[in-house]
């Protein structure tokens, strides 16, 4: 695949692809919403009640968006990362990604993929040894452990809290679980989890950082689903998503889509989405002799497509990061 992958892009002519990718000035700012300083607070507050820390981030982006505010929040408590999505990373890449949380302290992460509950099972037994060789305070002779699960918006939270229960429980859904940021609007009430140890987790509504100067950072949440898309564009997206996929050779849309080989021009990659997925709108246009109706290929379908695809895992096992 790899070989396929580099006479693909050979075959793409001199240029390859871009060496940088030019974001326009773009301002973040009106990425973020404002009631998330609400959750933050809300989280603060439980902060007391909980024995261990569960952050759950996407494995495609395992080194950006986390919100280091959250980080802050974490005090002296266990804390383990849980880098869930694995399934649409590259596996390659997980040596290197565990060796640099390492160096910024971060001991304890698990890779999962809470749709097949893959990995999931490591967590229990994690936390309960975690927690059994830390001080407990004021909770030290409460039996249950309680949790507290934190994260960026639409990492996988909810997924998360509802395959431990799958697992230890054999017992549904607990909590709502969506493809869009913000299913979980408040910090919830306990939902038991497990009942050897007795444990209890806290769902939270994800909250980003106020402040993200990195236009870049922006768009790997963007596309991994933690900003709503109209905030950000889709077709700023989408160019930014071929970018990617070219510098990482990921070259799965050239065959997705018929094209005749690699591009790193996204009008053309995107007439193509919608020739081949039939992504058409009717228009009027005002002639001489009165209204026309015409159909026009839809360009604003075709890079919601390609975005779909992307987080879908149609298009590589890919690694933003």
């Amino acid at each position: 695949m790899r070989r396929w992958a580099a006479a693909l892009w050979a075959a793409a002519g001199p240029g390859g692809c871009r060496s940088r990718f030019d974001f326009g000035g773009r301002d973040v700012a009106s990425w973020f919403p404002g009631h998330m300083a609400k959750g933050l607070r809300q989280m603060r507050g439980a902060l007391r009640r909980a024995d261990c820390l569960i952050e759950v981030h996407d494995a495609r982006i395992p080194l950006s968006g986390r919100n280091p505010m959250l980080q802050e929040a974490l005090g002296i408590r266990p804390h383990i990362l849980v880098l869930n999505k694995m399934d649409l990373a590259d596996p390659h890449r997980q040596p290197k990604v565990l060796e640099r949380l390492k160096q910024e302290g971060c001991s304890h992460v698990v890779f999962t993929d809470c749709q097949r509950d893959g990995n999931v099972r490591k967590i229990v037994p994690l936390v309960a040894k975690l927690v059994s060789n830390s001080p407990r305070y004021q909770r030290a002779e409460n039996i249950e452990y309680c949790i507290m699960v934190i994260g960026v918006p639409n990492m996988g939270k909810s997924s998360l809290i509802n395959s431990l229960r799958r697992l230890h429980l054999k017992k549904g859904k607990a909590t709502a679980v969506g493809g869009e940021p913000g299913i979980t609007k408040a910090v919830l009430t306990r939902i038991q989890v497990c009942e050897k140890p007795l444990m209890y987790l806290v769902d939270t509504p994800g909250v980003l950082p106020p402040k993200l100067g990195d236009v870049e950072t922006g768009m790997k949440l963007a596309l991994c689903g933690a900003i709503r898309d109209h905030l950000v564009g889709e077709d700023i997206m989408a160019d930014y998503l071929l970018y990617t996929l070219n510098k990482h050779q990921q070259f799965r849309y050239v065959q997705r889509y018929g094209l005749a080989e690699a591009c790193d021009d996204i009008e053309h990659v995107l007439k193509r989405v919608a020739l081949t997925l039939g992504k058409v709108q009717k228009v009027k246009v005002l002639t001489g002799t009165g209204n026309v109706n015409m159909t026009t290929l839809d360009y604003s379908a075709a890079a919601y497509e390609l975005i779909r695809a992307f987080r879908a895992g149609h298009l590589g096992r890919v690694t933003l990061d």
